[in-house]
């Protein structure tokens, strides 16, 4: 089985990947107007993070992450660099 990662922000899952890179590139479904990463990660409950799983089976199991990683600008902002236009 592969691994699972989810994208959490504002504590709601935005989306999903089947690897960081993919979960990082959800974060585009919130991409400020200003494209300012840094100022809509600093608002207060933001809280950006990816959240990995054993397995898709697992994450719908509810059993617990297995690692909370946490989200910086910078990531988020490469990450959505890499998607086709």
């Amino acid at each position: 089985m592969s691994e699972f990662f989810e994208a959490i922000w504002h504590g709601e899952g935005i989306g999903d990947g089947g690897d960081l890179d993919e979960a990082l590139q959800a974060f585009v479904v919130v991409k400020p107007q200003n494209n300012d990463w840094i100022e809509a990660c600093a608002v207060e409950g933001a809280n950006p993070r990816i959240e990995r799983f054993a397995s898709f089976d697992s994450y719908l199991d509810n059993q617990d992450a297995l690692e909370v990683i946490t989200v910086t600008p910078q990531m988020i902002a490469v990450a959505i660099e890499q998607l086709p236009v």
